[in-house]
């Protein structure tokens, strides 16, 4: 039932409970001490010698001749206060009971009320026991504190008793004023915890007051104020940081959509035309010449496989990227997947020289993604490379270069290289989608390692990449073909022995 309730009303009734377990602990305990108190007290009134015996001798007095042996004590005491009294009963209490070994007792002062006596009064007279203090009650049901000892003369048990309705009452007093007490104090303390709940949770009702803002308007400019460096602080701060990057991700989700459908629509408004011209030429009968239509087919067939590309770009960008943990990583021999992107490049650019020096180097990631990302940075080089230009291809100690003598990229424009879509003035008329370096940059990172573009010396511009590994292959790691070295690479022809010159 109490989930039912709000967090504040939940506080200020736990805080209530706490205080009232705590005020009922504090005045049962204070309850109990001073019934021991008063009752030791007590205990000590009738311990004292003016209380009675006060274990004084019975028969004969101080001093005095001991009994005969065949008297009966009891008999003895009871019969003389029968005959008229014992001054030495005099001062003793108005409740006083004397019990022999057998059980048997009687009343010295003859009341008309006396003790009950119990099995440790007997244990006393037998001499089990030197004394009892307990708790006991007169015949009528009179509540009495009682001091049993035994007499050494007579050997009889001796009880002196003091009513208990004297503390009994002062008991009952104290527990109805620590009742009051304990009432205000309860009172009080849920007064205040709900004083204190409001003020503490009112952080926490500006937080909720802007998530339930948040859910209603989809503003995620939302922000909270976040004083101090308390928990609920911290918690407006995390939240802040939070809505700031769902803010983000859903700039770069649109973004991603506006551009995406930017570049789209680019080859698919060439094939509509390409297709369109075609079934018109057929519609009106006017078939298109053989040569126009191969090359309309062609057209449409390179739009298709920039369509392609494109389509496995946005894919491969917009996927989630997986937690470290959850990452599935191999041995991957880098030289062997630097060879295959070479062999790719080269198909590519057919009249351009490709000087490659590729050392062995081994790294923990992705084979395809890596292949993929030389690939990538190959094509640029290709891309922009003049038609009978060198590329130049060094990987050494984990550090790739590909450097090319195309036109350079403007320093005003390097911060933007690996952005997606983002493509400079001078290659919006080339083949592309702007896509390539981002996928660098993204498989680069999930490896471990840093990539970066700029300026190249005489002309041209130098990618650089480094990724974590060593010379040597892991041991026990399976993998594929070893090259220690993979020579210059052009069009017409594979992989040559070292510092080899082919040209295509």
């Amino acid at each position: 039932m109490i989930t039912r309730l709000s967090l504040r009303t939940r506080l200020a009734v736990l805080t209530s409970l706490a205080v009232a377990v705590a005020v009922a602990a504090c005045a049962i305990g204070c309850w109990f001490i001073v019934r021991r108190q008063l009752v030791e007290q007590l205990d000590q009134s009738l311990s004292s010698p003016k209380a009675g015996f006060g274990g004084r001798p019975m028969g004969g007095g101080k001093g005095g001749p001991p009994p005969p042996q065949d008297a009966d004590p009891v008999a003895d005491i009871c019969g003389q206060q029968a005959r008229g009294g014992n001054e030495r009963f005099r001062d003793f209490l108005p409740t006083m009971q004397v019990v022999r070994a057998d059980g048997t007792s009687c009343d010295p002062k003859d009341t008309t009320d006396p003790l009950v006596p119990t099995a440790g009064d007997v244990d006393v007279a037998k001499g089990l026991r030197d004394l009892v203090r307990r708790d006991g009650r007169t015949k009528s049901g009179t509540p009495m504190r009682v001091f049993t000892h035994r007499d050494p003369v007579t050997g009889v048990a001796v009880s002196i008793a003091k009513p208990l309705d004297p503390v009994n009452e002062k008991l009952d007093s104290l527990a109805v004023l620590l009742v009051v007490v304990s009432a205000v104090g309860v009172v009080g303390a849920a007064t205040a915890g709900l004083f204190i709940a409001r003020a503490a949770l009112r952080p926490v009702h500006r937080l909720t007051a802007a998530v339930e803002h948040i859910a209603r308007t989809e503003d995620l400019a939302t922000t909270i104020p976040a004083d101090g460096h308390d928990e609920i602080a911290r918690l407006s701060r995390s939240f802040n940081s939070m809505t700031r990057a769902l803010a983000s991700a859903r700039e770069r989700q649109q973004q991603l959509i506006v551009d995406a459908g930017h570049e789209l629509r680019t080859p698919l408004t060439s094939l509509r035309t390409n297709v369109d011209l075609m079934l018109r030429s057929e519609a009106t009968g006017r078939p298109l010449p053989a040569g126009h239509k191969q090359k309309l087919l062609g057209n449409v067939k390179a739009q298709l496989v920039e369509l392609t590309h494109l389509v496995g770009d946005l894919l491969d960008l917009s996927r989630p990227q997986p937690a470290a943990g959850a990452r599935i990583e191999e041995d991957v021999a880098l030289h062997e997947a630097v060879g295959n992107a070479l062999r790719r490049a080269r198909l590519r650019g057919p009249g351009l020289r490709i000087d490659a020096d590729v050392a062995p180097w081994y790294v923990r990631g992705d084979a395809a993604s890596l292949e993929r990302a030389v690939v990538n940075l190959l094509d640029n080089a290709v891309k922009f490379s003049p038609p009978d230009g060198t590329v130049a291809v060094r990987l050494a100690g984990g550090e790739l270069t590909v450097r090319d003598h195309g036109p350079g990229i403007p320093p005003e424009d390097l911060p933007y290289v690996f952005d997606r879509f983002w493509r400079s003035p001078s290659a919006r008329g080339l083949p592309g989608s702007g896509l390539g370096l981002a996928i660098v940059a993204r498989t680069v990172a999930d490896a471990g390692g840093e990539v970066r573009l700029g300026p190249a010396e005489g002309g041209g511009t130098v990618a650089w990449l480094r990724l974590p590994g060593s010379a040597t292959p892991p041991q026990g790691a399976e993998l594929g073909r070893d090259e220690s070295r993979v020579g210059v690479v052009d069009a017409g022809g594979g992989a040559g022995g070292e510092d080899t010159d082919d040209r295509g």
